[in-house]
């Protein structure tokens, strides 16, 4: 490559990478998923357009699911084990029992209502049965859900990708389909494997970053994404599934106090954002537009079969011995959000060399814009009508943690959202635990050093120095204010980590 032709690479590559993201901020004004213009991008790229040539499935499904483990890997640590930790059980058997009932169901669908061979059928629904993290993790956490919702779907999504794939890839063989033993098996040895090296690595990260002072703040986001990767690159190795052991090494290192978790947790965000951008104009740029309108129609009735049966089928049969709410259930089968991965797996059968597997991935490509456009936009009227908004929730506070190594000591920063009741507190009513300190007020970009009469207003941005033994205590009692005001603690708030609950005023 000469210097010439990397300047141009770079410059498309920019070109695109800032097409995408302000194709992001038009997708949130007009309430559509990301991942729909993304795809957008690439297609218009791509060969029928601007005409950019990409038809390597081979390297698709490569850099896809290294993708995958970047987005799986922020969606960890983003993810509070307290939130989810009730609801381990529930997820895994959506995960497991769950996506093998789907697969049973759209793919007899597939094959009695499309004709496709028993084959075919079954790959059809093994790669569209698992829900997508990235587009469950953008579209939840910004809806006013129970926690046990949100936490449920999240929790699924991440877990279900690996057993996904693992029937992908058991369905890509040539020759006759292994029997049922033999690709239970297969599954069972690599979701253990796969969460015991993702479990393992996530620790040792944890133990490393506590115990080693590294030399500057932007090296710990990196290191810490670095254990996810080597969680991801480890299972691989071994015949594991990558795919949970990122997740579930992200789920560790997230859940651990560790220096800098804000910068980390900003720094992971960014690069799943990154991951999802550079993975849907991938997928967009393999399409070739022309042979789509052939595919919609098998599309819509694959993805009819998906919403209206395999999917409420699985979800109920799967629920039922956890006594979850009918409107809840009602709710996570509708919320099952499809995404870059079922179009990354249908790049598994071409590789693979299997017959018709072409016209596979444009049924696949169309099925998800289709009910991605028909299911996310809904998502918010769903939560409405079935009775799920939880009206008057407040804004939580957020936290960020920078440790000042040569005083031992903690800088916290805390900024005091609308609606939060920690307005029109003084200083001296916040009772934070000693030998907590609020050191300085920032107000309309002007510096004010508190007194103890001091009130705080909405919008101000505050800087405490406290203890690292006494910083989970201190952010306890700030999110106990905010949500419940300076009688917080006789009105039985102690502030623990999750969603605030709705306002109540007394």
């Amino acid at each position: 490559m000469t210097l010439q032709e990397l300047y141009l690479m770079l410059l498309v590559g920019g070109t695109v990478l800032l097409a995408s993201i302000a194709a992001a901020r038009a997708a949130h004004r007009l309430g559509l998923p990301s991942l729909l213009l993304f795809l957008a991008v690439g297609v218009i790229a791509g060969e029928d357009v601007i005409g950019l040539d990409f038809d390597d499935a081979q390297l698709a499904q490569s850099l896809g699911n290294a993708a995958l483990a970047v987005i799986l890997i922020e969606g960890g640590l983003s993810t509070q084990w307290a939130d989810v930790k009730r609801l381990v059980a529930p997820a895994g058997v959506l995960a497991t029992a769950g996506v093998a009932v789907s697969v049973a169901v759209t793919a007899a669908g597939a094959h009695w209502l499309l004709g496709m061979d028993w084959n075919l059928a079954l790959l059809l629904g093994a790669i569209v049965s698992s829900t997508d993290a990235a587009a469950v993790f953008a579209v939840l956490r910004t809806l006013p859900l129970p926690q046990k919702v949100t936490g449920l779907v999240e929790a699924e999504s991440g877990f279900n990708d690996a057993p996904t794939i693992i029937l992908v890839l058991v369905f890509s063989t040539a020759g006759d389909l292994p029997d049922p033993a033999h690709i239970l098996g297969n599954v069972l040895f690599q979701l253990a494997a796969g969460a015991a090296i993702g479990l393992l690595t996530g620790r040792v990260g944890a133990a490393a970053l506590r115990h080693i002072a590294l030399p500057a703040t932007g090296l710990y986001p990196l290191a810490t994404v670095g254990f996810g990767i080597i969680a991801f690159a480890a299972a691989g190795a071994v015949g594991a599934s990558g795919i949970i052991a990122a997740y579930l090494a992200g789920l560790v290192l997230g859940n651990t106090q560790l220096p800098h978790r804000a910068a980390t947790r900003s720094f992971a965000e960014g690069a799943g954002w990154l991951a999802q951008i550079g993975l849907f104009v991938m997928l967009g740029l393999l399409v070739t537009p022309s042979e789509l309108p052939a595919a919609v129609l098998p599309a819509l009735a694959a993805g009819l079969i998906l919403l209206l049966a395999a999917r409420p089928i699985s979800v109920l049969a799967c629920l039922l011995p956890f006594r979850i709410p009918w409107r809840e259930q009602a709710f996570i089968s509708w919320a099952g959000l499809r995404g870059a991965v079922p179009i990354v797996l249908a790049t598994y059968p071409i590789v693979s060399g299997i017959a018709g597997a072409r016209d596979l991935l444009n049924i696949v490509f169309v099925l998800v814009v289709l009910f991605t456009l028909i299911q996310g936009p809904a998502l918010p009227a769903a939560a409405r009508w079935l009775g799920l908004t939880r009206l008057g929730a407040l804004r939580e506070i957020e936290v960020e943690t920078a440790p000042l190594d040569i005083l031992d000591a903690d800088l916290l920063t805390v900024t005091v959202p609308q609606g939060s009741r920690l307005a029109g507190v003084a200083v001296f009513e916040l009772r934070l635990p000693p030998p907590t300190a609020l050191t300085l007020i920032v107000r309309e970009g002007t510096t004010i050093v508190p007194t103890q009469d001091t009130m705080l207003r909405t919008g101000d941005e505050l800087l405490l120095i406290t203890t690292p033994q006494v910083r989970e205590a201190a952010e306890r009692r700030l999110r106990a204010i905010g949500r419940r005001g300076k009688l917080a603690r006789w009105l039985g708030e102690h502030g623990h980590p999750g969603p605030a609950g709705p306002a109540r005023h007394g």
